[in-house]
């Protein structure tokens, strides 16, 4: 077991440096001259000069990429270009509410989703079967930002139960904290819970047909039983694998999410550093974001072995 955890952490080594490249690269395969757009059109050729020193296009591109693996490995992601403050200090301010949003969302969806999938198995077939597959079809047809729209108008400002936008820090307390998080949560999870729900069941169909299952309900085990101890137990290596690729949706998503309801996360300053080509920005905040990802599918593959102990590759 602890070989296998050893090779898993080695692997994400060169996964990580190939993503670190091109977040790297970004700066250099942008249109036109970066330093120039940034300086804008009234800027100076000395304007522009120091922005290039700035971002280092002076230097070669293999001495300018060392010096930033060996800032990154110090914790120095460097400095914002407009507001000249250090890029880990930004991600630290707007860290928290994106965070909240993502486990909230990801405890949402798994804690709907996984007993959707179930019930939708058991009862195929049925009418419960169809509107939980009507429900997976609509949370995939429908955009995050229409969900978002939506749910703000209905239960913001028709019905005025919630609020309908910006943040409120968990120190604060928990039910404001939660209230503003309740309607982004919902929007971005719409499409994680319709994937979920859409793998649970057609995993949960394969295993309720195996013989163990068969000799679980001979024995007169209950229903109960046999779908969450038995059948889910059995069925849960696809689902984690379908959670943790639905990561990446919580990440992609979290931009939208946060511009809808203005809350100031990660996304919201990922979107205004690339509206102002704030390159140290969106390297730090990319490369964040990849790692969190590649961290994640560390621990589902971690989480494998408890599944299904037979997994040792």
């Amino acid at each position: 077991m602890f070989a296998y955890v050893v090779r898993r952490i080695l692997a994400t080594i060169p996964v990580m440096a190939v993503v670190a490249l091109f977040v790297f690269s970004l700066l250099y395969v942008a249109p036109g001259d970066p330093a120039a757009v940034i300086a804008g059109d009234q800027a100076t050729p000395d304007d522009v000069e120091r922005i290039r020193q700035s971002l280092g296009l002076d230097r070669p591109y293999l001495v300018r990429f060392g010096a930033w693996v060996f800032d990154i490995m110090r914790g120095d992601l460097g400095v914002s270009i407009f507001t000249n403050l250090p890029v880990v200090t930004m991600i630290q301010q707007r860290i928290e509410p994106t965070l909240s949003l993502m486990v909230v969302t990801l405890i949402l969806a798994v804690s709907i989703a996984v007993p959707m999938g179930v019930v939708a198995a058991w009862k195929v077939g049925t009418w419960m079967d169809r509107a939980v597959m009507g429900f997976a079809v609509l949370g995939f047809s429908v955009p995050v930002f229409v969900v978002g729209y939506l749910l703000a108008y209905v239960f913001a400002l028709e019905l005025d139960w919630l609020p309908v936008q910006g943040y409120t820090p968990f120190s604060q307390g928990f039910v404001p904290w939660f209230e503003n998080l309740i309607l982004p949560a919902i929007a971005l999870g719409s499409v994680y819970i319709a994937l979920i729900a859409r793998i649970t069941r057609a995993t949960m169909l394969e295993v309720l047909q195996q013989d163990y299952i068969r000799t679980a309900r001979a024995k007169g085990a209950g229903q109960p039983s046999i779908l969450f101890l038995h059948a889910l137990k059995n069925a849960a290596v696809p689902i984690v694998t379908v959670i943790g690729i639905g990561i990446a949706l919580l990440i992609g998503g979290a931009v939208v999410t946060e511009s809808v309801f203005a809350i100031p996360g990660l996304g919201r300053l990922t979107v205004d550093a690339i509206l102002r080509r704030d390159y140290p920005v969106i390297q730090g905040v990319v490369l964040l974001f990849s790692f969190v990802y590649v961290l994640v599918n560390l621990v589902i593959d971690l989480l494998y072995t408890l599944f299904d102990p037979r997994i040792r590759y």
